[in-house]
């Protein structure tokens, strides 16, 4: 088939599995297939924990004897393999190999469901499990599930409160390197992933593809409610709990909680008084950055947000959602007492005064 030649009859066999696509030998735990013995016998070893190949240096063990020797190369400082465009030096040529398609932009790893395609064969595995629902990894403390061991084995460290990543500027401590390393672009002020539309700069990958979803318009996390879609995970999220009612960040002065970190931080403020953004025409300080910005556009006469209705505009997108109620007629703010309805909050809370009997206004 191929003319690829073997000394023994043996590895002819094992060899022209490669071909046929056998896996004759399947791990009973998890049921993944393998060609050959051998690399069933390695594999189970991630169930049982075993780690038989140990570093003399640091008695840290594996489960694989290449990975050791990789490994090995970390307290030697061998780095055998460069890369020709960045001279990035790397101990493993496979690992080389993955880095060079950050310069050749190849994708040969293309997921059969939607076409999306991955520099390493690891990624796309990853990916498949969004459309099989698999989550192979769970916690033995709260059995929470992953589609990946690294995120089973940040989420732990939630559990055991390990921090083992610090920043040698500040102190703050992370539970994942990865984090650590996009954390000191803060201080550094490096910023490598840009946008080739608008040129905004990112000290992360994962942020600059999000960014990116504004120019495309993509939306591809959607709550299986109400149909609602989001750019990015975290967003839908935290719109999910508008739905279960989970508000998992409490205020430690009031037991206040919310449903976003993000909340939580701007309700603090009422707390401490803390108002650092100031507005450079007129003094006025906000607790919030947006907050500014969107009091900054009163001095310049600023409206980006447009009605494509009556082309009425406005400073700020939420003015101009409230504005389109008008339009489509929704009232979406109901009174618990009477069931009457407005089209935004303020109204809904001015209506709230009369049936107590409350006035909040006072000459």
């Amino acid at each position: 088939m191929c003319n690829k030649a073997f000394s023994t009859k043996s590895h002819l066999i094992t060899h022209q599995r490669i071909h046929s696509g056998e896996r004759p030998y399947v791990c009973d735990v998890c049921n993944k297939a393998f060609s050959t013995k051998g690399h069933l016998i390695t594999h189970q070893r991630i169930h049982s924990g075993e780690g038989p190949y140990s570093c003399e240096v640091c008695n840290k063990a594996f489960n694989r004897r290449d990975n050791l020797i990789t490994h090995q190369h970390i307290h030697s400082g061998e780095h055998l393999y460069s890369c020709e465009v960045c001279n990035k030096a790397f101990n493993r040529q496979s690992s080389l190999i993955k880095h060079q398609r950050l310069h050749s932009g190849e994708r040969p790893y293309v997921c059969d469901v939607c076409n999306r395609a991955f520099s390493q064969k690891g990624h796309l595995t990853t990916h498949q499990r969004v459309h099989t629902g698999e989550y192979p990894y769970s916690c033995e403390i709260c059995n929470k599930a992953f589609n990946q061991r690294s995120n089973l084995i940040t989420h732990q460290r939630i559990h055991s409160g390990e921090h083992l990543y610090t920043c040698e500027v500040c102190n703050k401590a992370f539970k994942q390197r990865s984090n650590l390393t996009a954390h000191q672009r803060i201080h550094s002020g490096e910023r490598l992933y840009s946008c080739e539309v608008c040129n905004k700069a990112f000290n992360r990958q994962s942020s600059l593809i999000i960014h990116q979803r504004i120019h495309s318009g993509e939306r591809p996390y959607v709550c299986d409610v109400c149909n609602k879609a989001y750019s990015d995970k975290r967003s839908l999220i935290s719109h999910k709990r508008k739905h279960n009612g989970e508000r998992p960040y409490v205020c430690d002065v009031c037991n206040k909680a919310y449903i976003d970190k993000s909340g939580l931080l701007r309700h603090k403020f009422i707390h401490t008084a803390q108002c650092p953004y100031i507005c450079e025409v007129c003094n006025k300080a906000f607790s919030l950055q947006s907050n500014l910005i969107r009091h900054q556009r009163l001095h310049s006469a600023e409206r980006r947000y447009v009605c494509d209705v009556c082309d009425k505009a406005y400073s700020d997108k939420s003015s101009l959602i409230s504005h389109k109620r008008k339009h489509s007629g929704e009232r979406p703010y109901v009174c618990d007492v009477c069931n009457k309805a407005y089209s935004d909050q303020s109204g809904l809370i001015s209506h709230k005064c009369k049936p107590s009997g409350e006035r909040h206004f006072i000459c």
